[in-house]
């Protein structure tokens, strides 16, 4: 277990996936009017999993030394096209009110991430300063 019990690891991984999202949404509503565009949306695969399972043993010289995380640069997330919605007359295939209703759900998710974050360092503030 590392120092923070990957807490820390597994909310950076979610807000990652959150701003990934927003970008793809925000691409989405922005070529609304593109001929022939699809539309895109992220899958989240297993990003709390891969955060928690993801170690690798760094050289210890002295055994209370902690172990770290893998910071890869992979992601827990694909971008992919939808191709399961009806087309436009232009073959475009946004729809701005299923954009609008998950960019306010993702706002949502981000802000309670951020929170939580934000949550977690104060605790660590409050120990670092003995409980004051």
């Amino acid at each position: 277990m590392g120092l923070f019990g990957g807490t820390i690891n597994s909310l950076e991984n979610s807000l990652d996936y959150s701003s990934a999202k927003n970008r793809i949404i925000s691409s989405n509503i922005a070529n609304i009017d593109t001929p022939n565009y699809q539309s895109k949306e992220v899958n989240f695969k297993n990003v709390l999993n891969s955060a928690m399972t993801s170690t690798f043993d760094a050289k210890k010289t002295n055994p209370k030394h902690l172990s770290f995380s893998n910071e890869s640069s992979n992601t827990s997330y694909q971008i992919r096209d939808s191709k399961d919605t009806m087309y436009n007359h232009n073959g475009n295939n946004v729809d701005v009110d299923k954009e609008m209703a998950e960019l306010a759900k993702n706002q949502i998710y981000y802000q309670g991430l951020v929170d939580r974050l934000a949550g977690k360092f104060s605790s660590l503030q409050t120990v670092i300063r003995g409980g004051r």
